[in-house]
């Protein structure tokens, strides 16, 4: 019994019966190729049967011009993000391919058509979207992989991070999450709540510095009816509310010395009083609490009570600043890019080599939620395919100074002669290879495909 390759499938789409013929004369030996003459019947044969390659007429009615070629590119890209489509143009029509490839085509080629010129983009065209394919696929099962809950991550700070909250979890101590601004404390208190025995039980957050001093004590513990002026019910605090659960106190290091003290007598004998209220309200609920405030030294200072913060860092989790987690800022900034181009309607972007180095390069003042809206931003504003550096408001990393290219040309040759020698050493072993040479399996993925290296 003979074995039979599956072939890919083409599209060609022109209303010329003549070159439709030509081409899958021509193509039909290597691929399954399927056939359309109008923008309606290229769309629905497009959504049956999800060609790799779209081989399209720019112009595909005299009455048109190039206007429904150009209008077709998007619509093949949202029904399916990776095929590659090259335009066939004819006299006076490369100002339009030129355009449609700005509008995310592959590339064009001019008629008369040369087959053996078409058959060598088409097989580099194939290639490009299966590897775009397994490059998205391999971004989704790695943010999988490497992450904890929500948390994604996967340098050595992050998985010290996500053994302690494995750890803590089980418990019921207070957790004393600190770090700058961004670094994702929030995520890491959502984690031990999700990976603890409350999580079925409520998660109430309440951030301390965003509710004046006079108001949040009633937000804390609740007050009842007639306490004060405007207190025309009972209200039930946010410490009642996680009862049976956890409640996480975001900027900690905001309280006022008169809440510090209520808050230590929570800590202490597990009741609350409300205001106004007669009997002290017993309750069983895990604390969890945050700041970017160095709260030793605000001790020092005689701003923070010294037995709160001892109460409060029975457990103390100190996250890193994202600059500091090494290959970490693409596997965010990919995961990112995929998340939010799904949401906008456009699966298909990704990062020019630019991008990636002004990336992995710059310092990240505003951490994970810097990048995070960076990226929200340039999902939304950039009109090519690849993102670039200026649409991340970022600087380009890469100097043009004849010194450092000639510098990074030796640093590079010297990175390719080391990658290969451990790909061959390890005879093309991912996993080994990455251990070996300390970098992620993502960026090995990336430096194989930089210098062009196959098996």
């Amino acid at each position: 019994m003979e074995n039979t390759i599956e072939k890919h499938t083409i599209l060609i789409v022109d209303d010329d019966d003549g070159v439709r013929t030509q081409l899958k004369w021509a193509l039909k030996p290597d691929y399954n190729v399927i056939e359309a003459a109008a923008p309606d019947e290229a769309l629905i044969k497009a959504k049956e049967h999800h060609p790799l390659v779209v081989l399209q007429d720019i112009a595909l009615s005299s009455r048109e011009g190039a206007s429904e070629g150009l209008f077709l590119v998007n619509k093949y890209l949202n029904v399916f993000p990776y095929c590659k489509i090259i335009m066939v143009t004819g006299h006076g029509t490369k100002d339009n391919a030129l355009e449609a490839i700005a509008l995310g085509a592959y590339d064009f080629f001019s008629k008369p058509v040369d087959i053996d010129q078409l058959k060598i983009m088409i097989k580099r065209g194939i290639k490009v979207a299966q590897l775009e394919q397994e490059n998205n696929k391999l971004i989704a099962e790695l943010a999988k992989v490497k992450s904890f809950e929500s948390i994604i991550g996967d340098s050595i700070s992050m998985k010290e991070i996500y053994k302690t909250i494995h750890t803590v979890s089980a418990t019921d101590y207070t957790v004393l999450i600190t770090g700058e601004s961004g670094t994702g404390k929030e995520l890491v208190s959502k984690a031990i709540h999700s990976a603890s025995p409350r999580v079925h039980c409520p998660f109430i957050t309440i951030n301390c510095g965003a509710i004046p001093e006079n108001l949040l004590e009633s937000e804390l513990f609740g007050h009842e009816k007639g306490a004060f002026t405007d207190a025309h019910i009972q209200k039930i605090g946010k410490f009642e509310l996680a009862n049976k659960g956890t409640i996480f106190l975001d900027e900690i290091g905001e309280l006022s010395l008169n809440l510090q003290v209520k808050l230590l007598r929570v800590l202490e004998d597990h009741t609350i009083d409300r205001i106004g209220g007669k009997e002290p309200i017993a309750l069983d609920v895990r604390v969890l609490a945050a700041t970017n405030r160095d709260l030793l030294e605000e001790v020092g200072q005689g701003r923070f009570r010294e037995d709160l913060y001892y109460r409060l860092s029975v457990i103390n989790i100190e996250m890193p600043l994202l600059h500091e987690r090494g290959d970490d800022v693409l596997l965010l900034a990919n995961t990112f890019l995929n998340r939010y181009g799904a949401e906008n309607g456009r699966p298909n972007l990704s990062f020019t080599e630019a991008a990636s180095r002004s990336i992995a390069s710059y310092k990240w003042p505003g951490n994970v939620r810097e990048l995070e809206n960076k990226i929200k931003r340039a999902v939304i504003m950039a009109q090519e395919k690849k993102i670039k550096p200026k649409d991340l408001l970022l600087p380009d990393s890469g100097d043009s100074g004849e010194d450092r290219l000639s510098l990074q040309s030796v640093r590079e040759v010297a990175e390719k002669t080391y990658l290969i020698e451990s790909l061959i050493r390890n005879n093309w072993n991912i996993s080994r290879v990455s251990r070996e040479i300390g970098t992620s399996r993502t960026t090995l993925y990336d430096l194989i495909e930089k210098y062009n290296l196959r098996k």
